[in-house]
């Protein structure tokens, strides 16, 4: 589950560097139910892995969540369109 939501997360940080383009920004709405599903495979991850090897899931638990802000703040400045 840690390196599943890893790479989930890595692809939604590539997705959110498209996203910041102008006229791009509708990625965005795609953007974050993406993200939060990874951010929900973390959070499984972490749970249910032993102590010592929770590294990758704590990774992609906060490389979606920075996705899910950056995401959200960037439909607030743009007003929700682009």
């Amino acid at each position: 589950m840690g390196l599943i939501s890893l790479l989930w997360g890595i692809v939604a940080m590539i997705w959110m560097i498209v996203a910041l383009i102008p006229l791009l920004g509708w990625g965005n709405w795609f953007l974050i139910p993406f993200a939060a599903v990874g951010a929900i495979i973390a959070a499984i991850g972490v749970l249910f892995t032993a102590p010592g090897s929770r590294g990758r899931a704590k990774t992609g638990l906060v490389l979606n969540g920075l996705v899910i802000v950056v995401a959200v703040a960037r439909l607030m400045l743009g007003g929700g369109v682009l």
